[in-house]
């Protein structure tokens, strides 16, 4: 086996977003980084890929809202580096019922944080959007800064970056072991690394990673639907007709969210999925046995029908994606109980992907021991019980 002699400075363990930004952050600040990847980039096999992802400042938390501006700063500088489209702002549209407390929370949040937004009213999302329909009592609220993200354009302008700033990108890649120390030792399925500092943002095989050091987190790996619903007359709720990305909140049948993005990535087609899925072994997420699991698909074609009629009601398209869930579903930036030089990125909880610039900039602070620029309260695993010195 090939040993990489060379000691750089940081090496992260997974090219999904959160490693990418990282690796990014590192780079721009002249760090020598080595990016590992256990698939061939790109794959499909994590929680990163595809076409689109939601953009919003409409968070309960303020925490979230306020990293979100520096989000959109750095979106918009990668935009400008990369040269092409990333982003595109539709507005992101919130249904509930008007006693919703979630909505009422997020309506909070954005007049605090000083967020154009817009409360509509049952007649005046009519007059604004004739093909959503709302049962009695529901309402909307929009924030104006939403949109949609072009996923599978990001992950490749980042990549690219990382290598035009001197970072090193190495797919196909599996890390076998972590010998902790000074310099860390990282050992792939090619070759051996050495660095000062590693960053896992391993995603649903983090805990695989993290077992050897002495902790496990409780995360929690949810095979997600991904559907695209076929529109009855091409384009009517397409971005051409400013058609918002959409989140419902706590609407009849549905326990759990449901989200949707204009039709685009497939012309006459609108992507409308549920928030949550059935547990996974990442591993086996491509075994077809593993896609028995239709209660969701039931739900969705219920809240189409009742609430976009001019969508056919049974999905054309189905993908798949992970989340990997914390039980709060706040993520975890922290950097490891004994080893002060491994950090940990884990629990995206399915709404990471917008929150990723400011992430891989926290991650690439606490791997360089700089003073984090967020109060990471919300993110240190010290939250969890059983965690403590007891499984070090």
């Amino acid at each position: 086996m090939a040993a990489q002699k060379d000691l750089c400075d940081a090496i992260v363990i997974g090219a999904g977003i959160q490693g990418c930004f990282t690796a990014y952050h590192l780079a721009r600040h002249g760090k020598r980084v080595i990016l590992l990847e256990q698939f061939f980039l790109p794959h499909s096999r994590g929680s990163s890929h595809g076409q689109s992802r939601i953009i919003r400042r409409a968070y309960p938390e303020d925490f979230y809202t306020q990293m979100m501006d520096e989000c959109y700063q750095i979106w918009a500088q990668l935009e400008r580096e990369a040269g092409t489209q990333l982003h595109r702002q539709t507005g992101l549209l919130l249904l509930g019922m008007k006693e919703n407390s979630e909505l009422k929370t997020i309506q909070a949040t954005l007049s605090r944080q000083g967020v154009e937004h817009q409360c509509l009213s049952a007649e005046e999302l009519k007059q604004c959007f004739p093909n959503v329909r709302l049962a009695r009592g529901e309402v909307g609220l929009l924030d104006k800064s939403g949109g949609v993200l072009y996923a599978d354009r990001v992950l490749r302008a980042l990549q690219d970056a990382i290598q035009r700033l001197g970072g090193l990108v190495r797919d196909g890649e599996k890390v076998e072991e972590i010998k902790p120390g000074q310099p860390i030792t990282v050992r792939s399925t090619s070759r051996s690394y050495q660095a000062r500092s590693l960053i896992i943002t391993a995603g649903p095989w983090t805990n695989r990673l993290l077992r050897p050091l002495g902790i496990e987190l409780p995360l929690r790996t949810l095979r997600i639907n991904v559907c695209y619903w076929r529109e009855k007359v091409p384009g009517s709720y397409g971005v051409s007709q400013a058609f918002p990305c959409f989140l419902g909140l706590g609407l009849s049948p549905a326990p759990h969210h449901i989200y949707g993005l204009p039709s685009g990535e497939y012309p006459g087609l609108m992507k409308v999925c549920y928030h949550h899925g059935n547990n996974a072994d990442p591993e086996e997420r491509d075994c077809p046995e593993a896609f028995s699991e239709t209660q969701d698909i039931h739900i969705l074609s219920r809240f189409i029908r009742d609430h976009l009629p001019d969508l056919e009601p049974k999905p054309a398209i189905m993908e798949r994606c992970l989340y990997t869930n914390t039980p709060d579903e706040h993520f975890v930036l922290d950097r490891h109980p004994k080893y002060d030089n491994i950090v940990i990125g884990a629990g995206f909880s399915g709404h990471g992907f917008k929150l990723s610039p400011v992430v891989g900039k926290i991650l690439y602070e606490l791997s360089m021991k700089l003073t984090p620029s967020y109060d990471l309260t919300p993110f240190r695993m010290s939250r969890f019980p059983g965690l403590g010195k007891a499984h070090l």
